[in-house]
């Protein structure tokens, strides 16, 4: 085995190539005319994750078609790869035949799709739970590999329906597919996310910042770059058949630990105000339909009751990103990057101001 490397490549390209190879061109050249071979198709690509995995695929050279409902606002995509690699097509999971024809002559799926609030057809069961087996159905009959992303807090007793239809679609999923890869990533942050840039903005108009159940409801934040590269890693097929892997960041943190972190960033002074769960769904009941930041919905909140953290039973399974090999980055490491521009001064504001 001598001269061997293990390299991985991630979605930011600075880390290594995620098979045990020779150094050499040759070889490298090989493997990248192998998945050059491969279409992925990505449903849900589009999106804030779906930017990072197409990114990702994209360097490991992957042919690509992204389904998404508005194929002309998928423009952003084409940048990511070569001319010619990635495509997107239109797609909604509640038409099974538009599954059908993106998923035509492609030997890996990967399901993205998801929603965090309800909206006229687009519900959690409609989207979440039978979309998810509409495309595990559609892989198994065209013989394709699958790897569909979930969430950590998925359970069919939950008190939040965003977690049930969750929970629905990982059964479905493994229904149809028993060797797909699912992936539980914990609330996810990112240039481009909706949970530290919301809560900055917030920051922005309001004098307070509200603690739902008192801010002790502990997440594992998870930079959206590490959950892509687990994709990526799934779709080479590193990952366990039919395993559920839960994707964490390195820090266990409560909400108010997460406040306080944003706050020091965006170098904004604000009331943390403690809200009970009973008086925040009360709350949230009139919010729910509130633009932008101030939007907070009941099912938001009976989530909250629960921790989102990777179990303890699947740290011990290696079902985790160090189990891929993937050292996460921290939240703290990572939003100063690009919630700069909530501060006074934006990035030219001075250290300590």
């Amino acid at each position: 085995m001598a001269g061997w490397t293990a390299r991985r490549l991630t979605c930011r390209g600075t880390a290594e190539y995620p098979f045990s190879r020779p150094d050499t061109n040759a070889f490298e050249d090989q493997i990248m005319a192998s998945n050059s071979d491969t279409l992925v198709t990505v449903f849900g690509g589009s999106g804030f994750l779906g930017r990072y995995v197409v990114r990702a695929l994209a360097k490991r050279d992957y042919r690509i078609r992204v389904g998404v409902r508005r194929p002309e606002l998928a423009g952003h995509l084409q940048p990511l790869g070569k001319v010619g690699q990635i495509h997107a097509v239109q797609v909604n999971l509640r038409h099974p035949a538009s599954v059908r024809a993106a998923m035509r002559g492609s030997e890996v799926a990967v399901n993205l799709v998801g929603i965090l609030t309800k909206s006229g057809r687009q519900t959690f069961d409609a989207v979440v739970a039978k979309g998810a087996a509409t495309v595990a159905e559609t892989a198994a009959a065209a013989g394709a590999r699958l790897v569909h992303v979930s969430a950590i807090g998925a359970d069919p007793a939950s008190a939040s329906a965003y977690a049930r239809a969750k929970a629905s679609g990982e059964k479905a999923v493994l229904a149809a597919v028993p060797s797909a890869t699912i992936l539980r990533p914990s609330v996810m942050f990112g240039p481009e996310d909706q949970f530290a840039n919301r809560f900055a903005a917030l920051a922005l108009i309001s004098p307070m910042l509200p603690l739902i159940g008192g801010g002790a409801t502990r997440m594992q934040p998870v930079h959206v770059g590490d959950v892509a590269t687990a994709v990526a890693d799934a779709v080479d097929g590193r990952t366990k058949a039919g395993a559920v892997y839960e994707l964490g960041g390195p820090d266990v943190l409560s909400m108010r630990e997460i406040m306080r972190i944003i706050l020091r960033v965006i170098e904004r002074e604000r009331m943390l105000v403690p809200v009970p769960f009973l008086m925040a769904r009360l709350m949230a009941m009139g919010l729910q339909f509130a633009p932008g930041p101030l939007k907070l919905t009941p099912d938001q909140v009976a989530l909250l009751r629960t921790d989102n953290v990777v179990s303890n039973t699947a740290t011990a399974a290696g079902l985790t990103l160090q189990g891929l090999g993937i050292a996460p980055d921290s939240m703290e490491a990572v939003v100063p990057q690009y919630l700069w521009r909530f501060r006074k001064a934006g990035q030219f504001a001075p250290k300590g101001a």
